[in-house]
């Protein structure tokens, strides 16, 4: 088949996708030396990861203004520089309260990908689930180099090394961007962005039906998937009692499975239904949390990572959902209020897992994520069972 243009957008999309995320994931598996070196706690730690995903998330909405003002390209380029930038800052931050700061400037600009470069996918591809799918896969893909590669620079050379390597990723990604994506014509370049920031307005999208129960379930499955990315190798180490190193080599397997497997769940839901997808993945994910916590020995962790893994690769099923429910005209700025208000309350997977944690145990802290996951399945099943048409 010949090589098109949308395979050059899509291929570099991901690969931006790919860069921002190895800046957020390089600091998980090292968080105990953090810990360490600035003397605080696992809640303190939670709380500036927490940060860094609110602020993620937070920059969703605008995000997409700025794109529907501007046009993608200049965007996406600003999130792959700023995270080399950002992750720079993280290495030479000296006290825990610029760290603070600069987690949470790396997951402001890390944010403004996301929601442009799927609302630039629309404009490209018809089967938006499988785009979708693919372009998620930088995540995982991401989560297969960062992990092992920030634990073994940490073990040896320190953790500021370590987290350093989000600035290595995402330079040449962005060179690469800026020379083969071309400049896209803004959706609304003269309207001002004042009235597109408008409350009337965004309260009229996110009151939607049809729209305000995806929004719900996307915040429980959020929450899960950022403690997940804070706090796997913390867990493992703690809890199932492995080493730095083979933590890091399972957060990477976890995330080797999700690139996988993610292209698989779009194509289940861009062909069965969104809502299946998403039901299938919440069951394998809660699954893989009971093996994780209660089941010992290597076989339970191998088979535990291919369900979580899967399992909460479910934006390939949810979000087309959204993009569904919402005009073409709406997609911009649309889905980026989604993804803002979703991922906002998400991040605080972190913070909250981090706290339990503390208080309770890594048992009881993972016990909750796999509690949260049935949640949306009965949810599911009764919207489906009771026709309610959510």
């Amino acid at each position: 088949m010949r090589w098109r243009y949308r395979e050059t957008v899509l291929a570099l999309c991901t690969l931006a996708f790919f860069a921002t995320m190895v800046g957020r994931l390089a600091i998980s598996p090292v968080v105990t030396e953090i810990t360490d070196s600035f003397g605080v706690s696992n809640t303190v730690i939670g709380v500036a990861l927490t940060g860094m995903w609110m602020a993620y998330f937070g920059a969703q909405f605008p995000s997409g203004v700025l794109a529907d003002h501007y046009g993608e390209r200049p965007i996406i380029l600003l999130a792959v520089g700023g995270t080399a930038v950002a992750s720079l800052f993280l290495a030479v931050s000296p006290v825990f309260v610029l760290f603070l700061l600069g987690t949470i400037g790396l997951g402001a600009v890390a944010g403004l990908h996301y929601s442009v470069a799927t609302t630039l996918l629309t404009r490209t591809y018809d089967d938006i689930g499988t785009a979708i799918g693919v372009h998620n896969s930088g995540g995982p893909l991401a989560g297969l180099v960062a992990p092992p590669i920030a634990a073994w620079i940490g073990v040896r050379y320190g953790w500021r090394p370590a987290v350093a390597i989000g600035a290595a990723m995402a330079v040449p990604v962005f060179v690469l961007f800026a020379w083969r994506v071309r400049p896209t014509e803004p959706r609304h370049p003269d309207q001002p962005l004042g009235e597109q920031l408008e409350l009337e307005g965004v309260l009229g999208v996110l009151s939607r039906p049809e729209i305000a129960f995806p929004i719900c379930l996307a915040i429980a499955a959020a929450f899960v998937w950022q403690a997940v990315s804070s706090f796997l190798p913390t867990f493992l180490i703690d809890h199932r009692e492995q080493s730095p190193e083979l933590a890091g080599v399972v957060f990477a397997g976890y995330f080797v499975v999700q690139a996988i497997t993610q292209v698989g769940v779009g194509i289940v839901s861009d062909r069965i239904g969104r809502d299946f997808a998403t039901a299938g993945c919440m069951v394998l994910a809660a699954v893989g949390f009971v093996l994780l916590i209660a089941v010992p020995g290597p076989v339970a962790v191998v088979t535990a990572v291919v369900l979580v893994g899967t399992g909460l690769g479910w934006g390939a099923a949810l979000l087309p959902r959204f993009m569904d429910a919402l005009s073409e005209s709406e997609r911009g700025t649309g889905f980026g209020l989604v993804r803002s208000v979703y991922g906002f309350v998400g991040a605080l997977g972190s913070v909250l897992t981090g706290l339990l944690a503390d208080l309770f145990g890594w048992g009881v802290a993972f016990g909750v994520l796999a509690a949260l996951l049935a949640a949306v399945f009965v949810a599911l099943a009764i919207n489906w069972a009771f026709s309610l048409g959510y």
